[in-house]
């Protein structure tokens, strides 16, 4: 009879233990991932409450770096995330820190792109293996990932949402829910888009070409 480690598979679609600490932490890597494009030079994972405190029992420091390398959450080789990021020469590092009034299993990424380029996402584990992202780049945001989500770059100028959802209609992708941030009147934004319709390739690139968008990313977790 084979024997099965704690990150073997255990109940649907997750390796490891625990839902919240190693699928939702694998998910939050996975994010992470798809917002750099998988062009991470480095990371460093702060870790709150919770995650601090258990990340090496439960394995959220293997689930974690394994969504950083593009792992989804059933992903057999999240077991081997340590050797396998020393092969792609990323480099990490876990601290333990306390990032405030947050919910227990947050972690904050610190990515460094090969270009030298900075990027932040904030996001918590909250249970079941869900997630939620509260904030990149330092702007305070909102979203799942429990739909096709675009997160799109732009520059806060009139008419820019309206192309971007004539785009979607054109494709007819139906918009389920749609949130805008900004940092200041006037400078760069976001567009959180959570569509009912699977997301293709084609329709990210044609929201990227058009004028006063910043970069576009196509996130889907399920």
């Amino acid at each position: 009879m084979k024997d099965f480690s704690m990150f073997d598979i255990v109940g649907p679609n997750m390796i490891g233990p625990s839902s919240s600490h190693t699928a939702g932490a694998c998910k939050l890597g996975y994010v992470a991932h798809k917002l750099s494009r998988g062009d991470i030079k480095a990371v460093t994972f702060q870790l709150h409450g919770s995650f601090a405190k258990t990340y090496r029992g439960h394995g959220t420091d293997k689930a974690l770096l394994g969504g950083i390398l593009g792992f989804e959450a059933d992903d057999e080789r999240i077991k081997y995330s340590f050797e396998l990021a020393k092969e792609k020469e990323i480099e990490y590092t876990f601290m333990e820190v306390d990032l405030g009034d947050q919910h227990p299993n947050t972690v904050r990424l610190d990515i460094t792109k090969s270009n030298g380029d900075k990027m932040t996402v904030l996001g918590s584990s909250i249970g079941g293996g869900n997630i939620k992202i509260t904030e990149i780049d330092g702007v305070e945001l909102e979203f799942t990932g429990e739909y096709p989500t675009l997160i799109i770059s732009h520059s806060d100028k009139p008419g820019v949402i309206g192309k971007v959802t004539s785009i979607l209609g054109q494709h007819e992708i139906n918009i389920a829910f749609m949130r805008v941030y900004r940092y200041n009147k006037g400078k760069n934004a976001f567009m959180i888009i959570e569509t009912d319709s699977i997301l293709t390739v084609e329709v990210v690139n044609h929201i990227r070409s058009t004028e006063s968008i910043l970069n576009a990313y196509l996130v889907s977790i399920k």
